[in-house]
């Protein structure tokens, strides 16, 4: 990359620093759970609009999700997301502040180096709700919104540490309602049906599974209904489970194990049941993309960062991310940066880290990283082909 380019990357984002850091606290000290981010998504959709993107205020049949776009022309297309849900109890335990404000500086800073031609095409800002829930991501790309504006994708997100390859998990989740027939539970036992008996039998058998599957699955879920009193035999019961896996080859197989598992304990109770998978579908695995991804860590290591090895993080199993289903239509990147906590995600002590000071310096720095990552994809043909490349040959199953 040329200084010019590198220059005003780190220029402009650096000028923004003040506006990004009260975006970044606005989000953070309102929280709002997944498709009902109004303040989020009002803030965050006129503040693009007022820096010169046109800005789609809805997208994917989502009223909380934003299109923004600027272009100089033809030329290659960069999309960057924006994530702004918060999760139910604990608020920005995700740190969904940070990765609004890693979006608008990546796609601010790219914006001016085509206002000055100094690269051309196109930069997208995907503004995507629910990534805690109904999984935006999705969306966008069965709306074909993904594939159709940008070549390439990139996003960051907050963890405990830095990290490129950390396994980001396929994920698909199911409700689980078992019918069976109320009785008095003193008096006639023997007459009832009891669903919380099916339930608790599917939960049992999913526990046992846990030993007979790969140490990378992940089967957990919780009891929504378990009966309304203790002196009537439940005639409903109901769960959601999810169920991960390395890959989305492995989850499906893990999948038909889980319904084993249910349809079993309805079978042994007596019971009648009925499974609602996720209606969105599965929130894929990350297929990281090893050419753009060995630039954001050149980047990254200027900046002083030091990643563990790639075969060390891949022993660390994360979470899931919706970015994932963008991954599988256009070469994509998701690398993590540390916010300064010992903190694991999703818990009330990251929700405190990602609105204190030093996490947002840490955000602002990854940003730069991944801008000029970015810029680099633009400028260098070559390492364009390689991604492209990388994507087509697929990824292992």
């Amino acid at each position: 990359m040329n200084s010019e380019v590198e220059t005003v990357i780190t220029e402009t984002i650096q000028a923004l620093d003040n506006e990004l850091r009260d975006i970044s606290l606005k989000i953070h000290n309102n929280p709002e759970i997944g498709n009902h981010e109004f303040k989020a998504h009002k803030l965050l959709t006129e503040y693009l609009e007022k820096n010169g993107f046109q800005v789609q205020k809805e997208a994917a049949g989502l009223e909380t999700a934003f299109i923004a776009e600027f272009s100089n022309g033809p030329g290659r297309r960069v999309g960057f997301c924006a994530e702004y849900d918060a999760l139910p109890g604990v608020g920005h335990a995700c740190g969904h502040n940070l990765i609004s404000i890693c979006g608008i500086a990546c796609a601010m800073a790219t914006k001016k180096l085509l206002e000055q031609n100094l690269i051309q095409g196109t930069v997208v800002l995907f503004g995507t709700p629910a990534e805690e829930s109904t999984s935006g991501k999705i969306d966008m790309v069965k709306y074909g919104e993904v594939q159709r504006r940008v070549d390439f994708a990139m996003m960051l997100h907050p963890f405990a540490n830095d990290c490129l390859y950390a396994l980001m998990l396929a994920l698909d989740s199911v409700v689980v309602e078992f019918y069976g027939k109320a009785s008095h539970a003193g008096m006639k036992p023997w007459d009832g049906i009891n669903a919380l008996d099916a339930l608790m039998q599917a939960w049992n058998n999913m526990s046992m599974l846990r030993q007979q599957t790969l140490t990378t699955n992940r089967l957990h879920g919780i009891i929504l209904d378990g009966g309304k009193s203790a002196n009537v035999i439940p005639d409903y019961a109901s769960a959601k489970f999810y169920c991960r896996s390395v890959t989305r080859t492995q989850l499906a197989e893990l999948k038909v194990k889980l319904t084993n598992c249910i349809q079993s304990a309805a079978q042994a109770t007596g019971c009648k049941v009925k499974l609602t998978w996720a209606p969105n579908g599965v929130v894929e695995d990350v297929f990281t993309n090893d050419a753009m991804i060995l630039q954001y860590k050149k980047y990254m290591e200027q900046e002083g960062i030091k990643f563990p090895t790639r075969a060390e993080e891949e022993r660390t199993t994360t979470g899931s991310t919706d970015f994932g289903n963008f991954s599988y239509v256009v070469p994509g990147i998701h690398p993590g940066f540390a916010i300064n906590t010992d903190a694991a995600n999703h818990t009330i002590e990251f929700t405190e880290a990602a609105g204190t000071p030093e996490a947002h310096m840490m955000a602002i720095r990854a940003a730069r990283g991944l801008a000029k990552t970015a810029a680099t994809v633009f400028l260098d043909d070559a390492l364009y082909e390689h991604a492209v490349a990388d994507f087509k040959k697929g990824k292992s199953q």
